[in-house]
């Protein structure tokens, strides 16, 4: 049967991948990372014992947690990426020719490092001039921050250790007085079938601060469930329309304009979830 890494998504649900090595497995003064080869994703990058990326199905996390709010914003120039040290979402947002600094504010540089060295396909874009790798804590971070982004992407790991607060209603208005006047967000949301509780939380929170807050959802097979969410809180943009069709060479796996409009209609169940369900384009959420 060979050797098997078994994430334990819940008490109750475990979801299992057969290695062929282990290339990398070290604690950090944050958590404990290890890099694996499996022989049905690829390589795998693992966090406190919860898969983060794979070479096989990265692209739909990165591309959907990136381009609905970067195609939902007529001109972003200033994007920050909060976590991702692996560097799949800087890669997505340097595709728009629009973006003149795409900054990453990872607070463990060995994930930043792991990923150079073991997942180059993923990490690609951190070499690129216009990316901006600050080593810290991305609260802080933004905290301090004020109207200067025309984006702001929270590719966050699970709300445990170093990533609770940016889960929490504090970080959301720091986030809000950071972007420009006409700025958006996007947060990753957990599973709809997994994380019933957070999703409502977190939603009401973004629309507690955010005047337009929209959640979508994609399809990550290695992620709990599968199903994912995401939560975009905008200041001026309805972030359901792409307002931008994807320049020449644009390259993408799942992405597409279609894609984007779709990712918005939401099943019964998660417009339960989030209460009275989207608001209405130009209509504040409750």
């Amino acid at each position: 049967m060979g050797i098997w890494f078994t994430e334990n998504q819940t008490r109750d649900l475990s979801l299992s991948f057969r290695l062929g090595k282990t290339l990398r497995r070290e604690r950090t003064p944050y958590q404990d990372l290890a890099v694996v080869e499996t022989l049905q994703y690829g390589r795998m990058l693992v966090l406190d014992g919860a898969v983060q990326t794979t070479e096989k199905d990265e692209f739909v996390y990165h591309e959907m947690i990136t381009h609905v709010p970067l195609f939902a914003h007529p001109a972003p120039k200033r994007v920050l990426v909060v976590g991702g040290g692996d560097g799949g979402a800087i890669r997505e947002i340097l595709k728009h020719p629009t973006v003149e600094e795409a900054v990453l504010a990872e607070i463990d540089e060995r994930v930043i490092a792991a990923a150079r060295e073991f997942l180059p396909g993923i990490s690609q874009g951190l070499s690129d001039p216009r990316a901006k790798i600050m080593v810290g804590d991305g609260i802080e971070h933004v905290r301090q921050a004020r109207g200067v982004y025309d984006v702001i992407i929270v590719d966050s790991t699970d709300p445990i250790g170093p990533a609770v607060g940016l889960f929490a209603r504090e970080f959301y208005q720091s986030v809000f007085e950071a972007l420009k006047e006409d700025g958006l967000f996007v947060a990753q949301t957990e599973s709809p079938f997994l994380n019933a509780d957070l999703i409502k939380g977190v939603y009401g929170n973004i629309a507690s601060v955010f005047p337009l807050t929209r959640l979508y959802l994609a399809v990550v097979p290695t992620y709990p469930s599968g199903l994912w969410s995401f939560t975009v809180g905008s200041k001026k943009y309805a972030p359901t329309e792409p307002v931008r069709q994807p320049p020449e060479g644009f390259t993408s796996r799942y992405y597409t304009p279609a894609i984007h409009r779709s990712a918005f209609v939401l099943p019964r169940f998660v417009e339960e979830l989030i209460a009275a369900g989207p608001a209405k384009d130009g209509e504040a959420s409750v």
